[in-house]
């Protein structure tokens, strides 16, 4: 950032700030789209977090005087330099904690980054394959770096949880396989020819790497953190709620929304169970169509029929409650890689659309997928969901600024959007069927026992007096899982993958339901300003080309437009 002019303006800054952020970080770079840093992997080590630290003080410091200058004040200078001042203190706040040092995961880790970059990095050409072959010989550095953050978290009595050790070094199993037919031999493999000695070396020395990363997962840390705690206490959690939520929430009132939302839910899928199957509850109404209802056969038949979900939706909602760039309306279906947590994700497009955004379904074996399970979960990975929006702000980058479209992603802001967008596809009609409806309302159901769980467990808090659920106790991940498991329609493997998230990435998984209160309050608050003239397309449109926000800054501007 030294070339960066005195005169630089807040969306300047921000955008020096990532030019100079994908240079010590590649794996972001690849989910850009540039091309230079799909051969390089970062640094995971203490010395490398602490380098990305100090860029984020160096911006700061810029951001400072940047937004003193004349100009500074325009709305877009405004809400960029907020967006940047409140992801750079937050991300700060985590590093000086020394959180990643301790950072073991199903699903949000430095190993877990390593291997799912490979599943976007460019392999069209034989130049993008001999870029491959410099990544995999990366991987070995990168993973000793993650391995010596961790050991220096041991010397300082900072751990991770047990039950999502146990769950990596699971998952390291199911990447290495039997040494030969791993993650890494199996993508390597899809190589040219001519560059078979350099793809197989180099998935060799990758595979090699996770094997002695597990052997000291196993040997070492498994047996040094045993018995210590899953849940990290309220002052922890506070952190975290912050840097996934953009905001400082007053804990024992998201506690609360959360049980509201719980009673809410529960009535309307009573109603909608009824319909299902006359006398019988939401949850066996659910085990039901398990068996009984709308399914889709096979794998690839699943992935186009999500294919033709995203497509159908596209079709109907572009010029009726959205107006989508061309470049917008591609999507992909994908099948996620085996190894990985059962939640289905999305990833973005790269900056020049070369590669579009996907939706990706872990199957965990399965071959036979529940339609009731997977609508509404759609509507929230691509469309009218995570898709509409993140590619949007690709689209719109040049009126926002590189860091707004990328890297500047604030968790609930995200998620909140994409379950108000299954929200949305409800209010539209989208879902006309009681075992359609129900499943979307399991999935809304799912969301709001995750405010109730993940801050009950992390901060504590006892279960309501006039709760059914063991009343007047405290929340222990053990209370926690069996309460998930009787509220939800999921198998028992998704609710235990989902149990060990939480308890591994503290206050990231409330942020779907009170990113979608917030997203509701500015609709009803800009429907309300309008009144008669409100338009909903143009109110999207507008919505969705602002950027990311933290939840501080959400509502307020949502309000405003």
């Amino acid at each position: 950032m030294s070339d960066t002019p005195s005169s630089a303006l807040p969306r300047q800054i921000a955008d020096a700030y990532v030019d100079a952020f994908i240079q010590l970080d590649p794996i972001s770079g690849t989910y850009l789209g540039v091309a230079e840093s799909s051969r390089r992997l970062p640094d995971f080590s203490p010395a490398g977090q602490e380098e990305l630290a100090g860029l984020a003080r160096t911006t700061l410091a810029r951001l400072d005087r940047a937004e003193q200058l004349p100009g500074a004040a325009d709305d877009a200078e405004r809400r960029c330099g907020r967006l940047l001042r409140e992801r750079l203190t937050a991300e700060l706040a985590v590093h000086e904690a020394d959180e990643a040092l301790r950072t073991v995961s199903n699903m949000h880790s430095p190993a877990h980054a390593i291997r799912e970059v490979f599943t976007v990095t460019p392999t069209e050409t034989d130049e993008d394959w001999a870029a491959v072959v410099e990544r995999l010989r990366a991987v070995p550095a990168a993973l000793a770096g993650y391995r010596e953050s961790l050991a220096l978290g041991l010397e300082r009595k900072l751990y991770g949880g047990p039950r999502a050790t146990a769950t990596f070094i699971g998952q390291l199993d199911e990447w290495i396989g039997d040494g030969t037919t791993g993650f890494f031999q199996n993508f390597a493999a899809a190589g040219p020819a001519a560059l078979r000695t350099g793809l197989d070396d180099g998935a060799r020395q990758a595979t090699q790497a996770l094997e002695e990363l597990r052997q000291w997962m196993r040997e070492v840390y498994a047996p040094a953190i045993e018995g210590e705690p899953d849940v990290v206490g309220r002052e922890r959690y506070a952190r975290w709620s912050r840097y996934f939520n953009g905001t400082d929430l007053d804990l024992d009132e998201a506690y609360a929304y959360g049980w509201s939302e719980y009673h809410r839910l529960l009535a309307e899928m009573r109603s909608e169970a009824e319909k299902v199957l006359p006398g019988a509850g939401p949850w066996e109404a659910l085990a039901h169509l398990d068996v009984h209802g709308k399914h889709i056969e096979g794998v690839d038949e699943v992935q186009a029929w999500l294919q033709s979900l995203m497509d159908e939706a596209i079709e109907a909602l572009d010029g009726t409650h959205f107006e989508l760039a061309e470049r917008v309306r591609k999507v992909e279906s994908r099948i996620a890689p085996p190894g990985g947590a059962a939640a289905p994700y999305y990833t973005g497009p790269s900056e020049d659309f070369s590669r579009p955004g996907r939706t990706w379904l872990p199957t965990m074996g399965e071959t036979r997928f529940p339609v009731y399970d997977l609508v509404s979960t759609w509507y929230h990975e691509g469309v009218p969901g995570h898709h509409l929006q993140l590619a949007q702000w690709v689209h719109v980058a040049e009126s926002l600024s590189r860091y707004q479209a990328s890297v500047g992603i604030v968790s609930a802001n995200a998620e909140g959007w994409a379950l108000y967008a299954e929200r949305l596809m409800d209010e539209l009609g989208f879902l006309p069927d009681a075992e359609r409806r129900l499943g979307y309302l399991d999935a809304q159901m799912m969301r709001a026992c995750r405010v109730i769980v993940d801050i009950g467990m992390h901060a504590e808090l006892e279960i309501p007096a006039d709760s059914l659920f063991h009343p007047g106790e405290r929340w222990t991940p053990e209370l926690a899982q069996e309460f998930f498991g009787n509220h939800s329609g999921r198998p028992a493997d998704f609710v235990e993958s989902e149990l060990t998230r939480y308890l591994s990435m503290p206050g990231q998984a409330i942020g779907y339901k009170l990113g979608e209160r917030a997203w509701l309050l500015g609709r009803e608050n800009a429907r309300a300003a309008h009144g008669d003239s409100f338009d909903l397309k143009a109110w999207h449109m507008a919505a969705l080309s602002q950027g990311p926000l933290g939840l501080d800054d959400l509502v307020d501007e949502l309000s405003k437009l």
